[in-house]
């Protein structure tokens, strides 16, 4: 059964100057997600990752293709019926300092979509309290600031306001590069909990080789608008296949200063012409 269905996607966008060509930036992508599975898109940047997660959340027009969700063509649907679509289709963005109402509580900020749905206010109250504790915050974060947080905590919020609708899939946008490496893992940690106790599927989209491998179950790896590689994460994460999955390997930091020397001499000559 697929939950996410993206075929042959294509994104162009206007070119610069006065009569310049649009530029395709997704050459006929084709995807899947099943309920309760992570996907990792990785890629450098400008390889496309991000755009097929802003074509799925409809930020982004595609120019072909198609992207079906639980059965249904949501690619073309118009802005009012999508909008009844962000029940079942949230995001957790990259950035936790930006990605909140610093004007609003954490409580307001969870409360707000689903007031927006139609539950009351008692219901949105008891709600934000089950989602505090669901991603690990006091109760008494509800009554407090963004402001108020560190990045990690902030993005626990992020993510307890992308499951206050209860929703079938996750687009999570580089949700973890913007936190120091022992946050990120309390982070990924978090994710795969909530995974594992709801259901909810990820459509994950990184840079970091290693924060794929943590995570998903999959892996697509794109290049520069391309998928050349896709398979089970410790096959495509450990022992890939293709020349430019197996640079990112190259390039991914370790621990062991020796082996971070032999990487990176590896890494220099297979970029060597």
């Amino acid at each position: 059964m697929t939950l996410l269905d993206v075929s042959d996607l294509r994104v162009a966008f206007p070119g610069r100057g006065w009569r310049a060509k649009p530029v395709e930036v997704l050459h006929g992508v084709s995807l899947d997600v099943a309920p309760g599975e992570t996907l990792g898109l990785v890629g450098e940047s400008g390889s496309g990752k991000t755009t097929i997660g802003r074509a799925v959340l409809g930020l982004v027009r595609p120019s072909g293709g198609e992207i079906r969700f639980d059965g249904q063509e949501i690619s073309s649907l118009k802005p009012r019926k999508r909008r009844h679509l962000a029940k079942d289709i949230q995001v957790v963005f990259q950035d936790p300092y930006t990605s909140l109402n610093p004007s609003l509580t954490v409580g307001d900020i969870l409360a707000e979509p689903l007031v927006v749905q139609g539950a009351t206010a008692r219901d949105a109250r008891s709600r934000v309290k089950t989602l505090l504790d669901q991603v690990g915050l006091p109760a008494d974060a509800a009554a407090r600031l963004p402001r108020e947080f560190s990045g990690g905590q902030r993005q626990r919020v992020a993510i307890a306001r992308a499951l206050a609708p209860e929703p079938k899939l996750i687009v999570c946008d580089e949700p973890v590069s913007a936190l120091d490496l022992s946050t990120q893992e309390r982070v990924l940690d978090l994710f795969i909990d909530i995974q594992r106790s709801t259901g909810v599927a990820y459509l994950f989209v990184s840079h970091d080789l290693s924060v794929i491998r943590h995570i998903s179950h999959r892996v697509a790896v794109l290049y520069r608008g391309d998928l050349v590689e896709t398979g089970p994460a410790a096959t495509v994460t450990l022992a890939p296949e293709h020349p430019y999955t197996q640079r990112l390997l190259l390039a991914a930091p370790v621990a062991d200063p020796i082996a971070q020397r032999e990487r990176r001499e590896q890494r220099r000559l297979a970029l060597a012409p």
